[in-house]
């Protein structure tokens, strides 16, 4: 049978502001990716996060990210490679002290928003975020996007690299994602969204914006948690994905 996991990008709030519906996505996904506080998130989020998803059996995630609380992490940044391992490192161990504290530990790191992109194609940025990761554990499965310089590396480490795919955002005919900052950038029909996630994980490709097909070999889909109607979106998605034959299960 095949499997695939679901996952989604949570505890995206900071102090009285909340983004995601934390406690009713974590009912559906199998792995949250949690805000580590440098695009979003802080203590006291993380914390209650960390303890939903043990109370649900949901494999926690470190998403970590530029220093960017004020861009949401999706804004271009430069960052000298041994400052940006030491904060990936950072941020992983912030997250790994609460869910300890759940009775849980950190299973896996994804990065965020401009450093996810950034570390396809550049190659001393994605082996910075990796020597990070090592720093702070030299066993974390790091998730990332297939083809991609951070996976690369990952593996060159001797990390399990773990390859993710996106049912709401348009493809390239390369296999990366169309930039935020152009049209259609994003998936908002819901019915386009399960399609795809059922393409994505029975087919291992994805039909591009061009209209090209593209293989996209997959073991986890992610679905943004701060898309409108995630929640419903993340329900049917892996409704669909169960009556189709497919197991949805947590890779870590």
């Amino acid at each position: 049978m095949t499997s695939i996991d679901l996952n989604a990008d949570l505890g995206e709030g900071f102090g009285r502001w909340r983004l995601t519906d934390d406690e009713r996505l974590l009912a559906v996904v199998t792995s949250a990716n949690v805000a580590c506080g440098f695009h979003a998130g802080d203590a006291a989020t993380m914390r209650r996060v960390c303890e939903l998803a043990a109370e649900c059996g949901v494999t926690i995630g470190a998403q970590v990210s530029y220093r960017d609380l004020a861009g949401f992490g999706r804004r271009a940044m430069d960052v000298p490679p041994a400052e940006l391992a030491a904060e990936v490192a950072y941020q992983i161990g912030a997250l790994e002290v609460f869910a300890r504290a759940a009775g849980a530990r950190v299973g896996y790191v994804k990065p965020h928003g401009a450093l996810y992109n950034r570390v396809v194609r550049d190659e001393e940025q994605a082996a910075a975020v990796v020597d990070g990761v090592r720093l702070a554990d030299p066993a974390l499965p790091v998730l990332g996007l297939p083809g991609s310089h951070l996976l690369a590396r990952a593996r060159a480490c001797g990390l399990p690299a773990v390859t993710e795919a996106f049912a709401d955002r348009a493809y390239t005919e390369e296999g990366t994602l169309v930039p935020r900052g152009q049209d259609g950038a994003v998936v908002t029909d819901p019915e386009a969204v399960v399609a795809r996630s059922l393409e994505l994980a029975r087919d291992g490709a994805v039909t591009a914006r061009s209209g090209a097909r593209v293989a996209v070999r997959a073991r986890s889909l992610c679905l943004h948690g701060d898309t409108p109607g995630a929640v419903e979106l993340a329900r049917r998605v892996r409704e669909h994905l169960t009556a189709s034959g497919v197991r949805v299960e947590a890779f870590a």
